[in-house]
Protein backbone atom coordinates (compact mmCIF):
# COMPACT_ATOMS: atom_id res chain seq x y z
CA UNK A 1 0.00 0.00 0.00
CA UNK A 2 1.28 3.44 -0.87
CA UNK A 3 1.52 6.45 1.40
CA UNK A 4 -0.41 9.61 0.57
CA UNK A 5 0.12 13.01 2.12
CA UNK A 6 -2.89 15.32 1.84
CA UNK A 7 -2.77 18.97 2.79
CA UNK A 8 -6.32 20.13 3.56
CA UNK A 9 -7.12 23.84 3.74
CA UNK A 10 -10.55 25.12 4.67
CA UNK A 11 -10.59 28.77 3.64
CA UNK A 12 -14.20 29.45 4.59
CA UNK A 13 -14.77 31.73 7.59
CA UNK A 14 -17.31 29.32 9.08
CA UNK A 15 -14.85 26.38 8.78
CA UNK A 16 -17.45 23.76 9.59
CA UNK A 17 -16.91 20.08 10.36
CA UNK A 18 -15.84 18.92 6.88
CA UNK A 19 -12.23 18.91 8.08
CA UNK A 20 -13.21 15.96 10.33
CA UNK A 21 -13.51 13.84 7.17
CA UNK A 22 -10.66 11.28 6.99
CA UNK A 23 -9.31 12.77 3.76
CA UNK A 24 -5.85 11.22 3.97
CA UNK A 25 -7.27 7.71 4.48
CA UNK A 26 -9.71 8.18 1.61
CA UNK A 27 -7.08 9.43 -0.82
CA UNK A 28 -4.70 6.67 0.24
CA UNK A 29 -7.41 4.09 -0.50
CA UNK A 30 -8.25 5.67 -3.86
CA UNK A 31 -4.65 6.07 -4.97
CA UNK A 32 -3.82 2.50 -3.96
CA UNK A 33 -6.71 1.36 -6.16
CA UNK A 34 -5.54 3.58 -9.05
CA UNK A 35 -1.81 3.00 -8.53
CA UNK A 36 -1.32 1.31 -11.91
CA UNK A 37 -2.30 4.63 -13.55
CA UNK A 38 0.39 6.57 -11.68
CA UNK A 39 4.13 6.95 -12.04
CA UNK A 40 5.81 4.75 -9.45
CA UNK A 41 6.50 6.50 -6.15
CA UNK A 42 6.66 5.57 -2.47
CA UNK A 43 4.74 8.67 -1.40
CA UNK A 44 2.14 10.68 -3.28
CA UNK A 45 1.17 14.20 -2.28
CA UNK A 46 -1.75 16.46 -3.16
CA UNK A 47 -3.58 19.43 -1.72
CA UNK A 48 -7.29 19.81 -1.14
CA UNK A 49 -8.81 23.25 -0.62
CA UNK A 50 -12.36 23.56 0.71
CA UNK A 51 -13.72 26.96 -0.15
CA UNK A 52 -16.87 28.91 -0.97
CA UNK A 53 -18.57 29.95 -4.21
CA UNK A 54 -16.95 33.40 -4.23
CA UNK A 55 -13.39 32.06 -4.22
CA UNK A 56 -14.00 29.22 -6.68
CA UNK A 57 -15.72 31.66 -9.03
CA UNK A 58 -12.53 33.75 -9.15
CA UNK A 59 -10.44 30.63 -9.83
CA UNK A 60 -12.89 29.41 -12.47
CA UNK A 61 -12.72 32.79 -14.22
CA UNK A 62 -8.94 32.97 -13.99
CA UNK A 63 -8.16 29.43 -15.18
CA UNK A 64 -11.18 28.35 -17.22
CA UNK A 65 -12.52 31.74 -18.36
CA UNK A 66 -15.95 30.94 -16.96
CA UNK A 67 -17.31 33.68 -14.73
CA UNK A 68 -19.40 31.48 -12.46
CA UNK A 69 -18.88 29.24 -9.47
CA UNK A 70 -18.30 25.55 -10.07
CA UNK A 71 -18.22 22.55 -7.76
CA UNK A 72 -14.66 21.28 -8.23
CA UNK A 73 -11.47 22.38 -9.97
CA UNK A 74 -8.35 20.28 -10.40
CA UNK A 75 -4.88 21.56 -11.19
CA UNK A 76 -2.71 18.62 -12.24
CA UNK A 77 1.02 18.67 -11.62
CA UNK A 78 1.68 15.58 -13.76
CA UNK A 79 1.30 17.27 -17.13
CA UNK A 80 4.58 15.83 -18.43
CA UNK A 81 6.28 12.46 -17.95
CA UNK A 82 8.96 13.04 -15.39
CA UNK A 83 11.32 10.11 -14.82
CA UNK A 84 12.22 9.61 -11.18
CA UNK A 85 15.23 7.65 -10.01
CA UNK A 86 14.81 5.07 -7.28
CA UNK A 87 16.51 7.45 -4.86
CA UNK A 88 14.07 10.24 -5.74
CA UNK A 89 11.08 7.86 -5.38
CA UNK A 90 12.18 6.74 -1.95
CA UNK A 91 12.91 10.21 -0.55
CA UNK A 92 10.57 12.67 -2.26
CA UNK A 93 6.78 12.64 -2.56
CA UNK A 94 5.38 12.73 -6.07
CA UNK A 95 3.19 15.83 -6.15
CA UNK A 96 -0.05 15.12 -8.04
CA UNK A 97 -1.60 18.60 -7.87
CA UNK A 98 -4.38 20.62 -6.25
CA UNK A 99 -8.11 20.01 -5.88
CA UNK A 100 -10.42 22.89 -4.97
CA UNK A 101 -14.02 22.21 -3.89
CA UNK A 102 -16.75 24.74 -3.25
CA UNK A 103 -18.58 23.55 -0.15
CA UNK A 104 -21.41 25.99 -1.00
CA UNK A 105 -22.05 24.26 -4.33
CA UNK A 106 -21.43 20.82 -2.82
CA UNK A 107 -24.06 21.51 -0.17
CA UNK A 108 -26.65 22.50 -2.78
CA UNK A 109 -25.83 19.47 -4.92
CA UNK A 110 -26.05 17.12 -1.92
CA UNK A 111 -29.53 18.41 -1.18
CA UNK A 112 -30.57 18.09 -4.84
CA UNK A 113 -29.19 14.54 -5.05
CA UNK A 114 -30.63 13.45 -1.71
CA UNK A 115 -27.42 12.40 -0.01
CA UNK A 116 -25.14 13.78 2.69
CA UNK A 117 -22.67 16.61 2.28
CA UNK A 118 -19.90 14.16 3.19
CA UNK A 119 -20.89 11.92 0.27
CA UNK A 120 -20.98 14.89 -2.11
CA UNK A 121 -17.57 16.11 -0.96
CA UNK A 122 -16.14 12.62 -1.46
CA UNK A 123 -17.76 12.43 -4.91
CA UNK A 124 -16.22 15.74 -5.93
CA UNK A 125 -12.84 14.76 -4.45
CA UNK A 126 -12.82 11.58 -6.56
CA UNK A 127 -13.68 13.64 -9.63
CA UNK A 128 -10.82 16.02 -8.92
CA UNK A 129 -8.42 13.16 -8.24
CA UNK A 130 -9.23 11.50 -11.55
CA UNK A 131 -8.55 14.80 -13.31
CA UNK A 132 -5.17 14.98 -11.53
CA UNK A 133 -4.40 11.53 -12.94
CA UNK A 134 -5.21 12.58 -16.50
CA UNK A 135 -8.84 11.54 -16.80
CA UNK A 136 -11.09 13.89 -18.75
CA UNK A 137 -14.62 13.87 -20.11
CA UNK A 138 -14.73 15.60 -23.50
CA UNK A 139 -17.58 13.33 -24.65
CA UNK A 140 -20.44 11.32 -23.19
CA UNK A 141 -18.57 7.99 -23.31
CA UNK A 142 -15.55 9.25 -21.37
CA UNK A 143 -17.83 11.06 -18.91
CA UNK A 144 -19.72 7.84 -18.18
CA UNK A 145 -16.43 5.96 -17.69
CA UNK A 146 -15.26 8.64 -15.28
CA UNK A 147 -18.54 8.61 -13.34
CA UNK A 148 -18.39 4.81 -13.10
CA UNK A 149 -14.83 5.02 -11.74
CA UNK A 150 -15.98 7.62 -9.18
CA UNK A 151 -18.72 5.26 -8.02
CA UNK A 152 -16.13 2.48 -7.58
CA UNK A 153 -13.89 4.79 -5.56
CA UNK A 154 -16.77 5.79 -3.29
CA UNK A 155 -17.65 2.14 -2.70
CA UNK A 156 -14.06 1.52 -1.57
CA UNK A 157 -14.65 3.87 1.38
CA UNK A 158 -18.16 2.63 2.10
CA UNK A 159 -20.15 5.40 0.40
CA UNK A 160 -22.66 5.15 -2.43
CA UNK A 161 -24.55 7.54 -4.63
CA UNK A 162 -27.80 7.12 -6.49
CA UNK A 163 -27.64 5.95 -10.11
CA UNK A 164 -29.14 9.12 -11.54
CA UNK A 165 -26.32 11.33 -10.33
CA UNK A 166 -25.75 14.40 -12.48
CA UNK A 167 -22.18 14.98 -13.54
CA UNK A 168 -19.96 17.56 -11.86
CA UNK A 169 -19.40 20.69 -13.86
CA UNK A 170 -15.58 20.53 -13.81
Amino acid sequence: MCKVEVSVQDTRPENLTETAIPWELWFECWITHLETQLPLANIYELSLRLTNDAEIRVLNQQYRHQDKPTDVLAFAALEVDFPMTEEMRSHQPLYLGDIVISVDTASRQATEQGHSLQTELAWLATHGLLHLLGWDHPDETSLLQMLDQQAVLLQLIGLTINDQYNSPSA
